[in-house]
Parts: C-alpha cells; sequence; structure tokens
C-alpha cells in the first residue's frame, strides 16, 4: 500500500471522505489529523476503494504506528475487512476505535480477528453546546460566579474585544501561544510528549487556518491578546474545540471565553467535543468540571 505524508495542500483532495462522517473521537477530524504531525510522528494517507485509509507512523519508535479506521462517505469496514487491512498494511494495530463500531459488530465477530483494548487516557468529552453557552443551574454557579467577576472587572469598562482569527493576526497568536506554553510549562517533556505534540498541532492549524477551514476566536483584554480557540468540524451534530488557550492569571478569564466559544464557534451544533485529557489529570479535572453529556469512549485492536 503506498502510503504518503498527509499535509495541509492535501486537504481539498481528502475533504471528501470525510463528508458524512460519523465517528465521533476527535482524531477523525481532518484538520486534526493534518495538524497533528512533527518531528515525532507523521499522519500518512491510501486511497483504496473509495476509502482513505489513515496510518501514522512514530519516527523513532516504530511499535507504535498505528492504523485508525478506515474513512469513507459511503460505508465501513466490518471486523474481517480490517483484519485483511491490517495484514496489507503491515501494522497489526488499530488505534482510536469509537464505541459505535462495537456496538455495529459484535463482539463476537470482532474478538473472531482482534484484541480488544481501552484507551481511557483518549476517551473525548463531550457537551451539550447549549450547556456551555449559557451555564444554567446550580451545577455551574461557581462558573458563574467568576464569569461576572471578569465582567465587572473588565467588561464595565470596555477594555474586552473579541474578534475571529484571519491570518494577519496569526502572529500574534503564535506569540501568545508561546507565553502561555511558559505558563503552563508545556515544553517541558520530550518530544513524543502529549502537551508539546498538542502545541506543534496548533502552530500547525494557525499557520494554515484558512487552507484547513477551521473557525478562530481570540479574546483581548486591553489591548493585548490573553485568549484563543480553534473550532472544526466533526459530525453533522458535532463540532471540535480542537485548541482553547487563556492566561490562568487573570481570573473568570477562561470561563468568559469558553462561554464565548460556545456561542460564537458552535451555535450550528447540538454537540461540542472538547478531545481527550490525555491522562493529564490537571485537564481531566477541568474537563469534569463542566460536566460533559457523556464520554466517547476509545478502543485499541490487535489483530492476532
Amino acid at each position: 500500500m503506498n502510503f504518503t505524508h498527509i499535509q495541509p495542500k492535501d486537504y481539498q483532495r481528502y475533504k471528501p471522505f470525510f463528508e458524512n462522517q460519523q465517528y465521533d473521537l476527535c482524531v477523525y477530524s481532518l484538520p486534526s489529523i493534518i495538524a497533528w504531525s512533527n518531528e515525532a510522528y507523521q499522519p500518512l494517507g491510501a486511497v483504496k476503494d473509495n476509502f482513505l485509509i489513515i496510518m501514522v507512523r512514530f519516527s523513532n519508535n516504530s511499535s507504535r504506528n498505528h492504523l485508525i479506521l478506515p474513512i469513507s462517505p459511503t460505508g465501513e469496514y466490518n471486523p474481517r475487512e480490517l483484519f485483511d487491512l491490517t495484514n496489507e498494511a503491515g501494522i497489526k494495530t488499530i488505534c482510536h476505535i469509537p464505541e459505535s463500531y462495537l456496538t455495529r459488530h459484535t463482539l463476537f465477530e470482532i474478538e473472531k480477528f482482534f484484541l480488544i483494548f481501552e484507551q481511557p487516557d483518549y476517551y473525548d468529552y463531550i457537551y451539550l453546546t447549549e450547556d456551555l453557552a449559557f451555564l444554567k443551574g446550580n451545577k455551574y454557579s461557581k462558573k458563574r460566579n467568576l464569569i461576572n467577576q471578569f465582567k465587572r472587572n473588565y467588561l464595565v469598562e470596555d477594555r474586552v474585544k473579541i474578534e475571529p482569527i484571519t491570518p494577519n493576526v496569526v502572529d500574534e497568536c503564535l506569540e501568545f501561544l508561546d507565553e502561555w506554553c511558559l505558563e503552563r510549562n508545556c515544553d517541558a517533556g520530550g518530544k513524543e510528549d502529549d502537551l508539546r505534540c498538542e502545541k506543534i498541532a496548533a502552530i500547525n492549524t494557525l499557520q494554515n487556518i484558512l487552507l484547513l477551514e477551521v473557525k478562530g476566536l481570540l479574546l483581548r483584554v486591553d489591548k493585548v491578546l490573553m485568549a484563543f480557540g480553534i473550532a472544526a468540524h466533526l459530525t453533522d451534530q458535532m463540532g471540535t474545540l480542537q485548541y482553547e488557550k487563556a492566561f490562568a492569571r487573570v481570573k473568570g478569564l477562561y470561563q468568559y471565553f469558553d462561554s464565548q466559544c460556545a456561542k460564537r464557534l458552535f451555535k450550528n451544533y447540538k454537540y461540542i467535543n472538547k478531545e481527550s485529557d490525555m491522562g493529564v489529570e490537571g485537564i481531566q479535572k477541568a474537563k469534569k468540571s463542566y460536566y460533559p453529556i457523556m464520554t466517547s469512549k476509545s478502543y485499541k485492536f490487535l489483530a492476532k
């Protein structure tokens, strides 16, 4: 199978495969697939019988190489076809398989060909857009209190400006991202560290924001960029909040900006996928504090 590196210039070529895409895990967003490419690993693609076959290749650890489910607007591979694909591609592992696939195909059928493992670090958090936009109810009272503090301190004096991310502000966003990463120490890990790789993915997305057809929002306080968020299409009812960064030192900023992102970036979606916590305790706590309506489980198949 002839796999080639998927790059931003390939977006329009591969976009048709994602029409009517049904998988609710964030890895099945084409902008995400393209952006998560760096020196540690690269997404590779090959077209086979109206399916896009995607492999992730790790440069220094080939044992982590894996496929994800083939993507097509017309159907999906059954377990036997997946097994044949692993043999053809020479890759025994398929990662990021949503729970819905296991529901459509019986465990008896899948276990003929694969060992099944859960991937809890890559469970996605799913929210109702309405919940995050308006934060109604007692469970969100602390969030609303923080937002009200932010409004009193900044909005009453008209110090806040929110605007879309366009190519002419990308350099500012990149400078903000560097400063945000210093605050969060996200460059501390090795080159395969998930937080460091997320930073590179955010850079790739910002530098190709028009090409990848994502929507971005930024917030300034006193003309200084303090937060940005980027959203992408996932399914007909769900968008994914790929990146959301805000300085922790400004009280209530994150809560206010998160609500604005829900209102402005996801008004055409019923659900928001806020992606996984990557096994990071602090991220997990923050995502759970917004009361997801569900977590979308991720599974790994290992061919027998």
